[in-house]
């Protein structure tokens, strides 16, 4: 059928004239227009498929919000253009919601689509009430939200008439500060323009005095620089009568020095002779033989001769040389220091070869300490001068160290070859002397 009242739309499938009193579906508010597409939606999506019209059966597949929104167009056009789809919809309806879509429903868009939908005679007055009800919605959303405006401007107006207040007086309080700020100013200046008079005289005066103080110092500069020349005079007398004594003291010193050379002399040819005396009187009472070393006496370790080769520094050449030096090395600390690649067994043999060859080089005597826990190999053979000890089960080799120093009397010369802190404070506390294990290898490589 065609739309009427006036207005002529295009020409739809199956259109024909509508009855006297039906709606112009050209004319319905877009609120009505809304619910309708949302009842065709529902429906469409619950009818058998012969049912739809072919041109919405793609629109069956969407949830009914989506049809609704995106098929409206089409939904609505079917409606009017069908009177067997609203016929359809209108039947869905009272079948699987009854009681929902009806004219006497207090929504009066709902009562409005029930009169559109079964094509009543008096749907025209449903449509006209329905857009009068949301005319009648939409004065008064209008008619709150000019009231809300003119709240708003009242509150505003209020608000500028309370700031406008607030700034007359503002603006009468600085007014005021003002004048009394330039008051103050007025009474600055006069005081400033006082000091600066005041100022002016005692720059005056201050010249003046500057003057005569420029008077007095010149001559006392005078009578300084004549005071200066006198002085200058006199260091030069001192100074030519102490080149006179500095070279009756370079004499002096000359004659005491061929003096003590001749004494150092005497006691030379007297320390030699005392010196062959007490090597016959070692000879004749065979004192220092071949008994057991303090060394060899200390408990808690086990010895095995071995032979070794060992090196120094400067520094540690110097304690070398030292006449019956005894020399205590910490096994392991070296040779883990010096070739950690090499095996146990293997690191004990080159640091016993290597001591072994220092103590024959040398004469000092030397005592290496390993840790005897886990030794399961054979221990290395010594060479003469060189002591091998391994600590008993239960026995740090540390602790063996700290006995062999202990155990030499006082005043002998005892060397500790390690790199152990605890090792070195407490061997230094015993009177003895610690040599990093860098040190000793060092002097090992240079042979």
């Amino acid at each position: 059928m065609s739309r009427s009242g006036g207005d002529t739309g295009s020409p739809q499938r199956g259109a024909a004239a509508p009855p006297p009193g039906l709606v112009d579906w050209a004319k319905l508010p877009d609120a009505l227009r809304s619910r309708l597409a949302e009842l065709a939606a529902t429906a469409v999506g619950a009818m058998p498929s012969a049912d739809v019209p072919v041109p919405l059966r793609r629109l069956a597949r969407f949830t009914p919000a989506k049809r609704a929104k995106l098929g409206a167009g089409a939904l609505t056009a079917e409606l009017e253009a069908s009177a067997a789809f609203r016929t359809a919809v209108v039947a869905w309806w009272e079948d699987q919601r009854p009681g929902e879509l009806t004219t006497a429903s207090d929504d009066p868009l709902m009562a409005a689509a029930a009169s559109v939908l079964n094509d009543d005679a008096d749907a025209g007055e449903a449509v006209a009430a329905a857009a009068r009800r949301g005319e009648a919605g939409e004065l008064r959303a209008e008619r709150d939200a000019a009231l809300s405006r003119v709240d708003k401007l009242t509150t505003e107006l209020e608000r500028l008439r309370g700031e406008l207040t607030e700034a007359r007086a503002q603006a009468r309080t600085a007014g005021q500060q003002r004048d009394h700020e330039y008051q103050q100013l007025r009474r600055r200046v006069s005081e400033q323009g006082a000091k600066l008079r005041a100022a002016r005289d005692a720059q005056a005066a201050a010249e003046q005095a500057a003057e005569e103080l420029r008077i007095a110092a010149e001559r006392d500069l005078a009578a300084a620089v004549a005071e200066r020349d006198r002085e200058r005079e006199r260091a030069e007398a001192e100074r030519r009568r102490a080149d006179r004594a500095a070279a009756e003291v370079a004499a002096a010193r000359q004659a005491a020095r061929e003096a003590r050379k001749a004494d150092e002399v005497r006691l030379a040819l007297l320390m030699d002779t005392l010196g062959g005396a007490l090597t016959g009187l070692r000879r004749e009472l065979a004192i220092g033989g071949g008994g057991p070393r303090p060394g060899d006496l200390v408990a808690g370790a086990r010895s095995a001769r071995g032979g070794t080769a060992v090196g120094t520094v400067a520094e540690l050449d110097a304690m070398l040389a030292v006449p019956s030096l005894h020399l205590v090395v910490d096994g392991y600390n070296v040779s883990k220091t010096g070739y950690p690649e090499l095996p146990l067994a293997d690191q004990r043999s080159r640091l016993v070869g290597q001591l072994g060859a220092l103590a024959a080089r040398t004469g000092v005597e030397v005592t290496v300490v390993f840790d005897g826990a886990g030794v399961i190999t054979a221990p290395p053979r010594g060479s003469r001068g060189v002591r091998v000890l391994f600590s008993d089960p239960g026995v740090l080799a540390d602790d063996v160290i700290r006995d062999l120093v202990a155990a030499e009397p006082q005043g002998r010369p005892v060397v500790v070859a390690t790199s152990d802190r605890a090792v070195v404070e407490s061997v230094r506390r015993g009177g003895a002397h610690a040599v990093a294990s860098a040190v000793l290898l060092t002097r090992l490589v240079r042979g």
